[in-house]
């Protein structure tokens, strides 16, 4: 072997995800990609740099396949509407109130992340709670799943928004007894706002992206998704690659949303090119909207007055459409479900067509909270795949035992069924979209899955708990299946030497204990690209 630029990485344990070799001690990379894995025994140290990893726990770059980065880049900038920072509506009107006294002309206040069943008083915010807070300027605060926002009566006027004014296709605009628009948009009726807010320029997005980059890769995440890529105002393929200049390190697959790819198709295959670090992966719809929300499409009906059973948010015609788009373009259809109905719409569409892609599902589902045992066992045989999220479970526990109940809860992301029914699933924390500080953290995600306890202790179905080294595969080699990102997602010769250093063993600690692990170093090319101490001490 010629030992020139070579570099061997000693004295590790090392799971590579390889399920033809899952453990190893020593690895050699040239060149950014891995060359050989084994023991370290086998290792003949005659040239080149070495490195130890000091009997440290080595684990693949991690893959979040279904994450929102430049959402999560933004809110890092707005008011968090949830614990530790906010406990109560009282606690967010004084939190905007005192946005409001430093803001700039022109400019909009925006908090992200509330979540009733965190707050005090148990229910959402409204038009009246932020007009007490700051009458005169525009507020929105988004609610933790972002699919429902709050905004004042100053947006309401700027958008239009009135008493006569009728609900969108999939969405809804909430009303008082008296008709009044109570300020909660859900779904669809957001864009009614969207459409007037301030836009950035597409170099502060990309000085954004950039500046979330090492945050990422304290988590260990070396490979990321957009599930919400757009082509206007800001076109997310320019935005993301500008990015790349300015510091972003992460691969990232883009998934635009079919509104958009409707006005402007995709012309340029190069767009498409996996082998290009920032890539087009797939078209996004949207079948029905959340859990925590009451706007899944769900069957039986949410717990409480009514029955109601959430929201549709698109049709069978509409599913073929942009699959036969997605054919054409030679990429991914992927669609948000999280209740039965919704679920089963997407199943019973193309249950019984073929599909385009050879090395991955053509068609994915994203979250999928309530399958059906029917619903899976064709899901399988179709190889649909699944992108979904445990940290939902653990961060959003209040919402789920309101909205479906203890048992009804218990059976809600049946993780361990998917696999055993040959379904291929991927993990991802959907960041920012769930009620947590810190959403983007995998660990949160991997603790989750195999404790199945909610971060209070509650128990959200030990019947479907998945053991740790099967978490981390879904968070590193699966995931890669699903994002079709090519040479990641495993420690194996001809693939990327992106992988992670942790303090602590993730293979032999307390679970309870997983989310509390720390990543030392993060590698991406075998180049070290993060180091915990060098972040400390900055």
């Amino acid at each position: 072997m010629n030992n020139q630029g070579i570099t061997t990485f000693i004295n590790g344990k090392i799971f590579t995800s390889n399920p033809d070799q899952p453990y190893a001690t020593a690895m050699k990379v040239q060149d950014g990609k891995i060359i050989w894995v084994g023991k370290q025994e086998e290792v003949a140290l005659t040239a080149g740099d070495v490195i130890d990893l000091q009997g440290q726990r080595v684990l693949p770059g991690l893959i979040d396949a279904h994450l929102h980065p430049w959402h999560l880049a933004m809110y890092s900038k707005q008011i968090a509407a949830l614990p530790p920072n906010v406990y109560s509506i009282a606690e967010l009107i004084e939190k905007i109130q005192e946005a409001r006294k430093n803001l700039k002309e022109e400019s909009w206040i925006q908090c992200w992340g509330y979540d009733e069943g965190k707050l005090a008083e148990g229910r959402m915010p409204t038009r009246w709670d932020l007009d007490k807070a700051a009458p005169d300027v525009p507020v929105i605060a988004s609610r933790s799943c972002v699919h429902i926002a709050t905004v004042n009566s100053k947006v309401l006027e700027m958008a239009g928004i009135t008493k006569d004014t009728p609900n969108p296709p999939g969405g809804q605009i909430d009303k008082d007894e008296n008709g009044e628009p109570t300020g909660v948009l859900r779904e669809s009726a957001r864009e009614l706002v969207f459409k007037i807010m301030p836009v950035q320029t597409i170099e502060e997005d990309a000085l954004a992206l950039a500046e979330l980059s090492p945050k990422l890769l304290a988590h260990g995440i070396t490979a990321v998704t957009d599930l919400m890529a757009r082509v206007e105002p800001v076109d997310y393929l320019e935005m993301y690659n500008q990015g790349r200049e300015k510091g972003l390190k992460q691969r990232t697959v883009l998934y635009y949303l079919w509104e958009d790819l409707q006005k402007r198709p995709i012309q340029d295959k190069e767009r498409t090119n996996r082998e290009n670090p920032i890539h087009i992966g797939g078209i996004k719809l949207f079948s029905d909207g959340s859990i925590s929300g009451q706007t899944a499409w769900v069957n039986p009906p949410f717990l409480g007055e009514g029955e109601n059973c959430g929201i549709a948010t698109t049709s069978k015609a509409e599913l073929l459409a942009a699959g036969e788009a997605a054919k054409q373009y030679g990429i991914q259809l992927v669609i948000h479900a999280m209740g039965e109905q919704a679920i089963d719409l997407i199943v019973d569409t193309f249950y019984d067509k073929e599909g385009w892609l050879e090395d991955a599902p053509s068609i994915r589902i994203e979250h999928v909270t309530l399958p059906t045992e029917q619903a899976m066992k064709r899901m399988a045989k179709a190889r649909i795949g699944i992108v979904t999220q445990p940290v939902f479970l653990y961060a959003e526990i209040e919402s789920y035992l309101k909205n479906l109940g203890a048992e009804r809860t218990k059976s809600t992301y049946p993780i361990k069924s998917m696999l055993k029914e040959g379904i291929e699933v991927a993990f991802s924390s959907d960041a920012p979209g769930t009620a947590w500080a810190d959403p983007v953290n995998p660990f949160l995600g991997i603790k989750s899955a195999i404790t199945r306890k909610a971060y209070d202790g509650t128990d959200t179905g030990q019947d479907e708990r998945v053991d740790v080294a099967t978490a981390i595969e879904l968070y590193t080699r699966a995931a890669q299946q699903l994002t079709r990102i090519p040479n990641v997602g495993q420690l194996k010769p001809g693939y990327y030497a992106d992988f992670i250093i942790l303090d602590q063993d993730i293979l032999e600690i307390d679970p309870q204990k997983i989310d509390e692990l720390q990543v030392m170093e993060t590698y991406m090319g075998g180049k070290c690209v993060y180091q915990r101490e060098a972040a400390v001490k900055s």
